[in-house]
């Protein structure tokens, strides 16, 4: 272990208090530069010249040791210092350390270094790695104006204030693991390859906005007090990853270009996610993440998925995305939301509303700040699908303009609460004289797809098929809650549902399923008006035929008076003759005047129950059929018509 353990190079042989000094020893000399004397120190420095390798490991170092190093390999002219490779690796440096006009042909190493107070480098080029893994500093860390070709290296470093790294280009990769500092300002920074910031500590702000990083940036497990900024920030190639992220601020996206996917599986944000002009290429991820003081997430473009899956939201939230697929499953809101969408297919299966949650299909484009409408590139279809609510208790749940075609409603709890607000679409039956148009459930297309055929939509792969004896109760609820929220016609569809489901149980007793049947043909479970009136129009032509064939009479027939008298009184009874069963062909009693009688006996039975006229023993039954059928088919198309007009 440094300072502890012997080094592996040359060792100086001074002794400070009984401890010798780690220092490399220069050249054929037995102490390290910094005890050299100075004769030694001269007679060692005349002999640098530009681009001349150095190696100072575990010396200790001033600023003023630094500079006469550096003097004799500055080209003429003052210009800029030429250094083949640098090997400082734990050097001791006293006071604040400034490394300025530099260029380096190889790596220059100071890992592991102690730094007394801060590091300022500026107009630095390094041809290799420039590495301070391990190093610590007491102060700041300034990197301006500099450019590393190789990697850039700071992998456990302990920097006590901040860390400015202005580095523009980094050729290859960019290693902070495990690094803490205070602040860290990344802004316009370019690494050309992989960037890892895993288990980073930075306990103040971090700024990484315009940040381009060409092969991705892993920032797993890192944990920032702070705000985080992404302004502007590039992620080419691969993704970036904030699993496990820790950030105590707001984290502002906006602008940012993510070519690859961005995870944030299991981190912990404690702000804002703002997302205004970003660019998500492949989809986000933030599985598991937790949202403690998170009001507010996008407006988030995304041509692919965005998934919330066992998120946890702690205070209120509005979500505002534009997506192809959005995934809130077993996501728990322990505040209320509001899921502002466009173009997504929402699927939340089983997450807990603690308060009431409302996904709203947003119409319009989301707005920029500046006032004008965000671009949605690759996204075309702007409805927004609810594909699943299975195992929700659906008592704080609105949903509001949204596609209900594909949803599964299936082990919904308290479903009859659900509120649909503005205008929800459902499924319809297939085209056809077979099928009446209503709205529909999803799973009922799945079930009939296995009785009918194709012309119905079959379940999706994975998705279970349900019998009519499990829907039923789905469409007694959904009723319910239209009905509650006094939207009776809309209620009428899904009572239509629920008949259907049960006509079709094939666990209902067989009465059961013969009542509902006469009730469907006769008139579409009092919901199809034009089906009862058909019947009835049906049966009252059948009712007036009878009666022109047998009710009526062969003619009106008269009263006749008999009396008696006894030379002061007369007593008279009348009496009218039973009525004469019509005799003769059909034909001659299919007549106008016939017709006209039987019309009017049978329209006086179906609206004002009296006919007043005499009739056969046969008319007279037919007429207590009708008066029995008739009306109630009537009354079933008043029923009907009622459903579909009351609020």
């Amino acid at each position: 272990m440094a300072g502890t353990d012997p080094p592996a190079w040359p060792q100086c042989v001074h002794r400070d208090a009984g401890e010798r000094c780690r220092g490399h020893r220069v050249g054929s000399y037995t102490a390290c530069l910094a005890h050299l004397d100075s004769g030694e120190r001269a007679a060692h420095l005349a002999t640098l010249t530009p681009g001349a390798d150095l190696d100072h490991r575990g010396t200790p170092f001033t600023q003023s040791l630094l500079d006469e190093l550096l003097a004799p390999l500055r080209d003429p002219g003052s210009g800029p210092a030429r250094v083949g490779e640098a090997s400082f690796d734990e050097v001791r440096f006293s006071g604040d350390a400034e490394l300025g006009e530099v260029e380096f042909g190889g790596h220059c190493s100071f890992s592991s270094a102690v730094f007394g107070a801060g590091v300022y480098v500026r107009e630095v080029r390094v041809g290799g790695d420039l590495r301070l893994g391990a190093a610590q500093v007491a102060g700041d860390v300034w990197l301006d104006n500099t450019d590393v070709d190789g990697d850039a290296w700071f992998y456990g470093a302990r920097i006590a204030g901040a860390l400015h790294f202005g580095v523009r280009v980094v050729g290859r990769s960019a290693v902070f693991k495990r690094m803490t500092c205070g602040n860290a300002y990344f802004t316009g920074a370019r690494v050309e390859g992989a960037a890892s910031f895993e288990g980073a500590v930075i306990d103040g702000e971090a700024a990484f906005d315009g940040v381009v990083f060409e092969d991705g940036a892993e920032f797993t497990g890192v944990r920032i007090g702070g705000r985080a900024c992404f302004d502007g920030a590039h992620f080419h190639r691969s993704r970036a990853c904030f699993d496990g992220a820790d950030v105590g601020g707001d984290m502002p996206f906006a602008g940012a270009h993510f070519a690859a996917e961005v995870t944030f599986d299991g981190a912990a944000i404690g702000g804002d996610l703002a997302f205004h002009g970003a660019r998500v290429n492949a989809g986000a991820v933030f599985r598991r993440a937790v949202f403690r003081r998170t009001a507010r997430i996008g407006p988030l473009v995304c041509t692919g998925r965005v998934d919330f899956s066992d998120a946890v939201f702690e205070a209120a939230v509005t979500v505002e995305a534009a997506a192809a697929e959005v995934r809130f499953r077993r996501t728990r809101w322990a505040s209320t939301a509001a899921l502002r969408l466009r173009y997504a297919g929402v699927d939340l299966s089983d997450a807990v509303l603690e308060f009431p949650v409302t996904v709203v299909g947003r119409p319009r484009p989301f707005v920029s700040p500046e006032g004008g409408p965000i671009a949605e590139p690759g996204l075309s279809d702007a409805r927004v699908r609810v594909t699943s609510v299975m195992g929700v208790d659906a008592a704080y749940l609105v949903l509001a303009d949204v596609d209900l075609t594909d949803c599964l409603f299936v082990e919904t709890v308290h479903l009859d609460q659900l509120r649909l607000e503005g205008r929800c679409v459902l499924s319809r039956p297939p085209d056809g004289l077979r099928w009446i148009r209503r709205r529909t459930l999803a799973e009922e297309h799945h079930w009939r797809a296995t009785r009918y055929g194709g012309r119905w939509t079959p379940a999706p792969p994975g998705v279970e098929t349900h019998e009519p004896a499990v829907l039923a109760p789905v469409y007694r609820q959904l009723r319910k809650a239209l009905e509650d929220s006094r939207n009776e016609p809309g209620a009428a569809d899904f009572y239509y549902g629920e008949m259907e489901m049960r006509r079709h149980d094939a666990e209902a007793s067989r009465s059961e399923r013969t009542l509902l049947r006469l009730y469907w043909a006769l008139s579409g479970y009092g919901l199809r008006a034009s089906r009862a009136l058909a019947w009835l129009v049906l049966a009252m032509t059948a009712t007036v035929l009878a009666m022109m064939l047998w009710g009526l009479p062969q003619s009106d027939p008269d009263p006749v008076s008999v009396g008696t008298t006894d030379g002061h009184r007369v007593t008279l009874t009348t009496k009218k003759p039973t009525p004469i069963n019509p005799r003769g062909p059909y034909t001659r009693r299919l007549s106008t005047a016939r017709f006209e009688k039987s019309l009017r006996v049978v329209t006086n039975s179906v609206i004002f129950r009296a006919s007043g006229q005499d009739l056969t023993t046969t008319g007279t039954y037919i007429e207590m059929t009708a008066r029995l059928v008739e009306p109630a088919l009537l009354g079933l198309a008043v029923l009907a018509v009622r459903s579909r007009v009351k609020r």
